[in-house]
């Protein structure tokens, strides 16, 4: 029987990759004025650092969760940390339609999980 920590180091892992991923895909939209090569190097090194933490969790998280689970654990929580990114970093708030789509991602993510 797997412990608390297989099921719950994936996702922590995956969580924090989401940060690196977030920043280095829109952290730059508050740079509008820097040319486009350097936000594109500073992007793939930010996305390095993602990679670092991504790849493990899901080696890690194979061994108790699917690869399809593993992927819509990563789209919610790609979804959580962009709608906080949104509002904390870039200062655009999420509209009830914004919200409403990414119930319908969530729940469809969800639908994974059932056996």
């Amino acid at each position: 029987m797997p412990t608390l920590g297989a099921y719950l180091t994936p996702v922590l892992l995956l969580l924090a990759s989401n940060v690196f991923m977030t920043f280095a895909w829109y952290g730059h939209l508050k740079f509008k004025t820097s040319p486009i090569w350097i936000v594109i190097f500073a992007s793939w090194g930010i996305a390095f650092f993602e990679y670092c933490l991504q790849v493990p969790a899901n080696r890690l998280g194979h061994a108790v969760y699917s690869a399809p689970q593993l992927k819509g654990m990563q789209e919610i929580l790609t979804l959580l940390v962009f709608a906080g990114f949104s509002v904390w970093y870039l200062g655009e708030p999420l509209k009830w339609n914004h919200v409403a789509g990414f119930v319908l991602i969530v729940a469809a993510a969800f639908l994974i999980f059932l056996e």
